[in-house]
């Protein structure tokens, strides 16, 4: 088994010629393109997906390869996963090869390989260099062609950064000098995950809202607040894919997800002081506002500034870049329970909208939407410990004010403000448990 460990960027084509050129002034290590033939597969009831396993058999130059890609974590475009790879003389299946371990039961089900069939393949070139930055290894590829299923097919155009040897940390410090070229952003869709679109019809995909964030039983207050910044930050990037095809819907969803970062850091605030997210928020700033100016999708999405705010946010996450911040106070508060941490900040969103509400408000509204809007977004970050659907109910009331605030609409204002301040708590709220 390997660990894989690599950094993912899909490429504006029109950058293709400048970011070769880039590469070879960094080093003289360099691998003339080769072509990659890849075939995926999967059983009629998606068994492999259902287990976030990827099954493939590739072949390079009359070499075939057959990798078992089994789940790891990925934030941002960094992936971390086992894989398994098995050389085979010929390109047919072999599954019994792979090692127990690779199965959820450490047992390979009996008529599995009976079941698989080719979903769907890639076909590209990988063109490749070699680069030590620190004590580490790493390869750097640039994939040009396309993924088919069928008749569908969408092309590929990525760079990928793969550690062979040393520290992930060294990953990221090269993408930094990287992102600073235009034409690169972070891929949330991997060419599996492309594949599997395809091989399914390839539906319009739909802008994701913010949504309930959902935690370990017994997480603690700082996996919260990683597990949030994670939500986010791929929110952000899910939604700038969708916009970038085409659903200019999705440009709000990137805002909220931008608006949804800035809320986490306010919500944690009392434990992460400011000065820990300062160069974050920042770049957060001004993400926002080349987005919101933005006159197309793809001038914000292929935007220098925009790619370095998502790749400080990885780096943040991978490497918990807050910590050296906190104090042994701090460390005990993060250590603490998030459930218990979450009865208690409910309760206080709780009351500082019914106190900001209490009142009709007259002409003054709008001057408390991004105090609503903070506020909501607090309660989904709080709320995956309790009956779905009463969070809903709950949220709907102060979600509907909200809209009726921005679309003016003053009878509908007054029936969501009444019924919004008066509903009762979902959650524990005497802040003891």
């Amino acid at each position: 088994m390997a660990q894989e460990i690599e950094l993912k960027f899909i490429v504006n084509a029109d950058s293709v010629e400048t970011l070769r050129q880039h590469l070879h002034s960094l080093t003289e290590e360099h691998i003339a393109p080769g072509q990659l033939l890849n075939i995926y597969y999967e059983t009629p009831d998606n068994w492999l997906r259902s287990h976030d396993m990827g099954l493939r058999i590739r072949g390079v130059d009359g070499k075939y390869e057959m990798t078992m890609k089994i789940a790891g974590r990925v934030i941002g475009g960094l992936h971390q996963r086992p894989e398994y790879n098995i050389p085979l003389e010929k390109p047919e299946l072999d599954l019994a090869r792979f090692p127990a371990e690779v199965w959820p039961e450490s047992t390979l089900p009996e008529d599995l390989q009976a079941r698989m069939r080719p979903l769907f393949s890639t076909d590209f070139w990988r063109e490749k260099w070699l680069i030590n930055v620190g004590a580490s290894r790493i390869e750097i590829g640039l994939d040009i062609g396309e993924v088919k299923a069928g008749e569908l097919a969408e092309p590929i155009c990525e760079l990928e950064l793969e550690l062979l040897s040393g520290d992930a940390t060294d990953i990221l410090k090269l993408a930094r000098q990287l992102v600073t070229l235009s034409g690169l952003r972070q891929g949330s869709l991997s060419k599996a995950a492309r594949g599997y679109h395809l091989a399914q019809g390839n539906a319009p995909r739909e802008p994701r809202p913010v949504d309930i964030l959902t935690l370990p039983p017994k997480a603690s207050v700082e996996q919260g607040f990683a597990s949030a910044l994670e939500q986010a930050l791929g929110l952000w990037q899910y939604n700038e894919e969708v916009w970038l095809r085409g659903n200019e819907a999705a440009k709000q969803n990137v805002l909220d997800a931008i608006a949804l970062l800035r809320h986490t850091l306010m919500l944690f605030g009392g434990i992460v002081p400011r000065k820990a997210s300062t160069h974050l928020r920042d770049l957060l700033t001004q993400a926002d506002a080349t987005i919101t100016s933005a006159v197309s999708a793809s001038t914000a999405v292929w935007n220098p500034q925009s790619a370095m705010a998502k790749l400080l946010l990885t780096e943040w996450l991978v490497t918990q870049g807050w910590r050296t911040f906190l104090d042994e106070k701090a460390q005990a508060k993060f250590a603490d329970s998030f459930k218990r941490f979450a009865d208690i900040h409910l309760s206080r969103i709780a009351a500082e909208l019914k106190k900001a509400f209490a009142q009709p408000l007259g002409d003054s509204y709008r001057d408390q939407l991004p105090r609503l809007a903070r506020e909501i977004d607090c309660a989904l970050l709080l709320a995956g410990y309790y009956d779905r659907a009463l969070v809903i109910q709950w949220l709907e009331n102060w979600q509907g004010l909200h809209q009726a605030i921005e679309t003016r609409q003053r009878i509908e204002i007054e029936h969501f403000r009444n019924t919004a301040i008066t509903q009762p708590p979902f959650w524990l709220h005497s802040g003891k448990r």
